[in-house]
């Protein structure tokens, strides 16, 4: 049980120590207030009576609550928690009549009389000095001390209010901190918390403003700055958010908090020698816990420092005395985590040995697997690396990198077609509905073996009526012979069992199935782009559909080859006709929206979308498109109002996509504490890893691309009309078809936010609501007008160009378009490092001697203007880009 705190010799120099005394009251709190449930509990004696065995004869609910013995209580209450509390009351009581006496001790009395008489000779001129009227008097020990006990003397309502901001009850907190603020109107604490609270009821600069004044009225308040750190990482601004987060653990220490927050914004900004040091910090301040010791070593890994982390982690197994559960989940991922490290010193044969005897009971037995087959095969010893790989293809067969693993231990000669085969020959015999080793074998066999081992998986896939069959063979496409021999084969198959069964071609009643599944993969065989040949794949495909009019595959593959005719408009047509067909598939659903949208058509895209969205959802299907991250129909959403001049709507779904990845970015939040408290390691720093390259991902490419190439085209033909549209140098029917666009843009827009607002009016008026739900921002620009009226479309188009070219330097288009920006903004060097790093990808691009060509025309015009070694440099570097 807790012990009471006992009153210390009440002396007015205790009560001027405002440290010492903030400590006594803080500490007294913690040990006796804040446990009072943990000492109640510890009040309780389940086993009194000793263990009754009939009392498991019968199951029965488990009781509500306790009864604790009322003797206990009462001697908890008499000799614990009244004597704290009567302890604190006597402590406050005179250290108040202290701050209410006079100090005619005060050892500062001189100094402040000798500063306000300095402050009365000073001139103050605002003119020239806007801050010569700042005056900040020093305050005397007893208003200091004053000052305290106010805040003391409200320190469980403050509490109060904490509580409610960390419940979401925004309401009933900013009325408790009026309550606080009513009394004691400069109360810093109390301050700084309210501006949080309004920060996260969206009223960010009223926020911003009131944390200064907390901050201006008790600087040396580690809660002011906490909260002044918190609501700069609120607003994105993370470098100040980490410098107010170390004033404050200046002014607090041990503050686990704010320790913590610190540490968690080091690793998001990849802060790494700042993230060791915090959580060195946290790990001296609570060394029993063992997240503390793993984050420590993440801390070093992620810092290149592979030998220190490994040395954490060990530090921390030998002070273990008790020998982990089996089911430890935390200790089986470190236990693998070290693992990984020790293998990423390339020491293989060290982590062999560490896996076989350390890892061996951990639980994830398939990375156990994995890692020992690897090692083995590193280290050359093949015979037991052959055994590692038929033991993972055991359990899975469908692995491909298993075959090649075992492949590759067992010596097999790459061109030993007989030998490589009889490895997949085994394992199809043992696993007759693996598909893998019957398809990998194409990969590699040429001439008649080929031909007999397709002939005998093409029949198989036919006569099963596999819709994937010719997306798990295209890749043997760049083989002329097997590109030539696969329709051959396909074809033998259709006259083999063409009218073959009174179903008319279907194998057991269904045409998807035997001569339906040869005419389908032979469409798609002359569908693709390199065996191209569209009017046998129409003949194919109309063959197929006649066999089964309801077939969604065979008329998905009708829409693919309208739209490799040039026939939008009836490949989106047909793509509808497969949707119609089966109204439950979503991804059928999907493709049909994407042809109308390549066919132009947003609205009617939208509307198809959005038999599958949420049908409360405020905003309508577009809200809950963007609210569902769907980049790809942003995307191409955008591109089809670019084609159809409405450039404000395209900028603004090209900027939801670039939102989209910043809020990824800041995902990461979620996970730097959740991964160590859960022990998924290993996960965690893989999460860290793609993280690094999230804006390499094609889809991110795609749309920033599309937006620079728009800025381009913006700086070259300035928009005229503050409606985003393009019309300022079109002219007669072209022009008017653009207006009318935007015209009936502005209205489905303007008709969505009504029917949201009629939506949010017929909710239940009596349905709870709770007070603490976030304000989520409106958009002030929902139809990308603001966007569209920027005057320095180059200078927009820099904020989605940079991440191209640091995350996708080998894509040529990302350097082309980043010429394109830096040539027309004067930015030579820029433009020609650009023009040096296409030149290196691709020498032969058509684009590269006329950009050179550019380039140099237009420093012909600008050397004047360059600096000396700017020329020299320049002048060198273009000498070797043809063109120029």
């Amino acid at each position: 049980m807790t012990q009471p705190s006992s009153l210390p010799p009440l002396t007015p120099q205790l009560c001027f120590s405002t440290t010492a005394l903030r400590d006594f009251l803080r500490l007294s709190r913690s040990a006796v207030d804040d446990t009072i449930n943990q000492n109640l509990n510890a009040l309780e004696t389940p086993a009194k009576a000793g263990f009754d065995p009939t009392s498991t004869a019968r199951l029965g609910p488990r009781p509500l609550s306790h009864q604790i013995d009322a003797a206990s209580c009462n001697a908890f209450k008499d000799k614990v928690l009244f004597p704290s509390w009567q302890v604190r009351s006597d402590l406050i009581s005179y250290c108040s009549l202290v701050a209410t006496s006079p100090d005619p001790d005060d050892p500062e009395r001189a100094l402040r009389e000798a500063e306000n008489e300095k402050n009365w000779e000073r001139v103050i001129d605002e003119r020239l000095d806007p801050y010569s009227a700042r005056y900040f008097p020093r305050e005397a020990r007893t208003e200091q001390l004053a000052h305290v006990l106010r805040q003391e003397m409200g320190a469980n309502l403050f509490r109060t209010v904490i509580r409610h901001y960390e419940d979401k009850q925004y309401k009933r907190g900013l009325k408790a901190a009026e309550q606080i603020l009513k009394k004691n109107p400069k109360h810093g604490d109390t301050m700084s918390m309210k501006a949080l609270i309004l920060n996260a009821q969206g009223k960010t600069d009223e926020a911003f403003a009131l944390a200064k004044d907390a901050l201006t009225i008790d600087m040396k308040s580690y809660i002011c700055w906490h909260v002044y750190g918190i609501l700069y990482r609120a607003n994105k601004n993370f470098d100040e958010a980490i410098k107010a987060y170390k004033f404050a653990l200046k002014l607090e220490p041990d503050s686990h908090q704010i320790q913590r927050d610190l540490a968690v914004l080091q690793i998001q900004m990849r802060d790494y020698p700042g993230y060791i040091q915090s959580r060195l910090l946290m790990l001296k301040s609570r060394p029993q816990l063992r997240q503390n010791w793993t984050a420590l070593a993440i801390a070093y890994h992620l810092d290149g420092n592979l030998q220190q982390a490994e040395n954490i982690l060990s530090t921390y197994e030998k002070s273990v005395t008790t020998t982990p559960l089996r089911t430890d989940l935390e200790n089986s991922e470190a236990l693998l985590y070290k693992n990984s490290i020790i293998s990423e010193t390339g020491d293989f044969e060290r982590a062999l040995e560490h896996l076989e005897t350390d890892c061996k009971n951990c639980l994830d037995r398939l990375a156990v697997m994995e890692l020992r087959a690897r090692y083995l095969a590193q280290l050359g010893r093949k015979e037991d690396a052959a055994k590692a790989y038929r033991a993972l293809l055991d359990r899975n067969a469908e692995h491909p990198d298993y075959y090649k693993g075992l492949i590759d231990a067992l010596g097999i000669a790459a061109d030993d077609e007989a030998a490589l085969k009889a490895v997949y020959d085994e394992y199809a015999a043992k696993n007759p509905r693996c598909d893998a080793a019957k398809r990998l074998p194409l990969d590699f066999l040429s001439g008649d073996r080929f031909r007999t081992a397709a002939k005998a998986y093409l029949t198989l896939m036919f006569d099963k009526g596999v819709p994937s069959t010719f997306a798990n063979l295209k890749h043997l496409y760049s083989d002329g012979f097997k590109k030539d021999t696969l329709p051959v084969l396909a074809e033998e198959y259709l006259k083999e069992h063409s009218g073959a069964t009174d179903t008319g071609g279907q194998t057991n009643g269904d045409s998807s199935k035997g001569e339906g599944a040869a005419l389908y993969f032979l469409a798609q065989h002359y569908n693709y782009y390199m065996s191209r040949d569209l009017s046998k794949a129409t003949d194919f495909v109309e063959k197929a559909i006649k066999l089964d009019p309801k077939n969604v595959d065979f008329h998905m593959t009708k829409a693919r080859i309208f739209k490799h005719q040039g026939e939008i408009a009836k490949a989106a047509e047909a793509m509808d006709h497969a949707r119609s067909l089966d109204t439950k598939d979503r991804y059928i659903n999907s493709k049909a929206a994407k042809y109308q949208l390549r066919n132009n058509e947003n609205e009617k895209a939208l509307a198809t979308l959005g038999l599958f969205t949420r049908a409360e959802t405020v905003g309508g299907p577009l809200a809950d498109l963007t609210d569902m991250q769907c980049i790809w129909f942003l995307t191409e959403d955008g591109e089809a109002w670019q084609r159809r001049g409405n450039l404000g709507l395209a900028l603004k779904r090209y900027h939801t996509v670039f939102n989209i990845f910043d809020i990824w970015q800041e995902d990461q939040f979620d996970f730097h504490s959740f991964s160590l408290r859960k022990g998924q390691i290993r996960a965690y720093v893989d999460l860290i890893r793609w993280e690094d390259r999230l804006r390499e991902h094609p889809f991110y490419f795609r749309a920033a691309l599309d937006a620079v190439n728009l800025y381009l085209s913006m700086h070259e033909k300035p928009q005229n009309g503050t409606n985003g549209v393009e019309g300022g140098h079109a002219n007669g029917d072209d022009a008017a078809e653009k207006k009318k666009a935007a015209k009936k843009a502005k209205k489905e827009a303007q008709k969505a936010e009504r029917e949201a607002a009629e939506k949010a009016a017929k909710q239940d008026p009596n349905k709870k609501s709770a007070d603490g739900d976030e304000v989520k921002k409106k958009d002030d620009d929902p139809n990308g007008l603001k966007l569209a009226a920027t005057a320095d479309p180059l200078g927009d188009a820099m904020k989605f160009l940079w991440h191209l070219l640091q995350f996708s330097p080998k894509n040529i288009e990302g350097q082309i378009a980043g010429f394109e920006v830096f040539i027309r903004r004067s930015k030579y060097l820029l433009a020609l490092r650009c023009l040096k790093a296409a030149l290196a990808i691709d020498k032969d691009h058509p684009k590269i001697p006329e950009q050179a060509s550019r380039l140099r025309k237009a420093l012909d015009g600008a050397m004047s203007s360059l600096a000396p070694k700017v020329k020299e440099v320049i002048d060198s570097e273009l000498a070797s880009v043809p063109g120029a």
